[in-house]
């Protein structure tokens, strides 16, 4: 480190870093790859490069997508969007409905770190099954590399996956325990509401299983998730709680267990993993944990991000709902200019998230506008934060008129009962808004729908300062109505619909750089 200060003639750390973050060094191992990304970005803004529709299929099951990867029929098939055109990686035969995948979830290979199989060096896809199977796949040929039996006697409704810490500590959470009608009509009480069972990735490990219990957390539990070390209680009244996760797999324990581990629990003899004995429920939560934090937010809406930390909550109330309160995590100082209300007069709600850039920003979107925002210290108080506005990205609504007054060519004076909408699918409307980290795009779908034909715009923005760089016209109509995801991967978009009576469509689209003017 000194020698390459010295070489450079930088002596500060932080401008060593910055300039290493830039690819200054040869002899970083990321320098290639993030010059390749920026050619790549430079050659896509180009207004010579287009993006062509080559590929479109239907299907009657739900289309996923995952890092260059299309699965369909319940992840029987998948296909390369990769190649010039998607191709077939493989196709298995239709599962019987006891083997239905109930979630997925895509493990990537760490970084320098040393694995017990040469199968673990490539994509796997973890999934879970209707009959509480956790099986991981090889992502290139759906061959089984390994399967766990997770449902013993305590649970038999496993069915989501989550990232606590992504690719390292994977969550596989039940539905809610409810008992049967007769059950609860003869005064049978139900305290276990949901069971976590927490795994370490690659390579697969068992860390524990435990349960979620009125008794401890209170009667009005609606919902639970883990995140970054951090058990997130909900409450029907809006309340949310936060928990240490990690401190309370440790003081709970009971006894450690590994997969493939012979074990006497309970009076039950077993192998951990194993059927018909699944996995033991081994922590067992005695007491109320320590309270990290909570907060009371409309429908349980709550984030936390920033620098330094704050928290994104809407006040629980009906009325308030639109309006986001940004406050300190420390404190719960409501931030200077912290009060952020779009006031739209819209079908569908604002949304409001940090950038998940890293940088402690946050994006506010609406109808029309879209408003990126960064915490400030206050000039000369140092202990207080502000909102202040980085740049905005404005509908294109330059050609709409709302006049709720008009004149008839016989001069009669017609006055409109109602003023249109914010989110008038006639006038230009924002979607969907995403990040593509490794070019370090913000991306926006805007769309206006004329009658029954609709029509949808990709747009490609500098995320530093909100600049327009490409605008790729979507060739399929887009109805407002359906549910539509779309995703931008390097050089690929992907485009999602799911129509009425689960029918779902797939439009990739591939980057292709060609001078002639023509109609692709």
């Amino acid at each position: 480190g000194r020698a390459a200060l010295r070489a450079c003639g930088v002596h500060n750390v932080c401008r060593l870093l910055s300039r290493r973050a830039h690819g200054f060094y040869a002899r970083d191992a990321g320098v290639a790859h993030r010059k390749n990304l920026g050619l790549l970005r430079k050659i896509m803004c180009q207004e010579s490069t287009k993006f062509k529709n080559v590929w479109t299929t239907h299907s009657a099951s739900p289309i996923a997508y995952e890092r260059g990867r299309i699965y369909m029929d319940n992840y029987q098939c998948c296909i390369s969007s990769i190649a010039q055109e998607p191709r077939i990686l493989y196709q298995k035969s239709k599962c019987a409905k006891s083997e239905k995948i109930e979630d997925a979830l895509l493990l990537e290979c760490p970084l320098g770190e040393m694995l017990p199989s040469p199968s673990d060096y490539k994509a796997s896809l973890i999934v879970l099954t209707v009959q509480n199977w956790l099986l991981r796949l090889s992502a290139d040929s759906g061959e089984v590399l390994e399967k766990v039996y997770l449902a013993g006697s305590c649970c038999k409704f496993f069915r989501y996956l989550s990232w606590d810490t992504p690719q390292e500590v994977m969550i596989v959470k039940s539905a809610q325990n409810k008992l049967p009608a007769a059950a609860r009509q003869a005064g049978i009480q139900q305290s276990v509401l949901f069971y976590l069972a927490v795994f370490q990735v690659l390579p697969l490990s068992f860390i524990g299983m435990l349960e979620i219990n009125k008794k401890i957390f209170g009667n009005s539990v609606t919902d639970v998730a883990v995140s970054n070390g951090i058990l997130i209680v909900m409450y029907s009244m809006g309340l949310v709680r936060l928990y240490n996760f990690k401190a309370i797999l440790e003081q709970f324990m009971e006894q450690p267990f590994d997969l493939g581990q012979e074990f006497n629990w309970n009076g039950q003899v077993g192998v951990v993993g194993k059927y018909p004995f699944g996995l033991p429920c081994n922590i067992k939560i005695t007491d109320t944990p320590p309270l990290l934090f909570e907060a009371s937010s409309l429908e349980n809406a709550f984030q936390i991000g920033g620098y330094p930390w704050h928290y994104i909550i809407t006040p629980n109330k009906k009325k308030h709902k639109g309006v986001f309160h940004i406050c300190s995590l420390k404190d719960n100082a409501l931030a200077k200019n912290g009060i952020q209300d779009m006031k739209c007069c819209s079908l569908e709600p604002d949304w409001i998230y940090f950038h998940p850039d890293m940088s402690g920003r946050i994006i506010h979107v609406g109808p029309n506008l879209i408003k990126v925002l960064k915490l400030k210290e206050v000039k000369n108080h140092a202990d207080q934060m502000e909102i202040a506005e980085d740049f905005t990205i404005v509908a294109n609504r330059e050609n709409c008129v709302n006049n709720t007054v008009t004149v008839t060519a016989s001069g009669r004076v017609v006055k409109k009962r109602f003023t249109s909408l914010d989110d008038d699918p006639e006038q230009e409307t924002f979607k969907i808004v995403d990040y593509e980290d490794e070019l370090d795009l913000l991306s926006t779908v805007a769309v206006t729908q004329i009658g029954a034909d609709g029509r949808a715009h990709l747009d490609f923005h500098c995320n530093e300062h909100g600049i327009l760089l490409k605008s790729i016209p979507l060739k399929e109509s887009w109805d407002v109505t359906y549910s539509h995801e779309v995703y931008f991967d390097k050089d690929l978009v992907l485009h999602i619909e799911q129509k009425p009576n689960r029918r779902f469509s797939c439009y990739v689209y591939q980057m292709v750089c060609d001078t002639a003017k023509d109609d692709d």
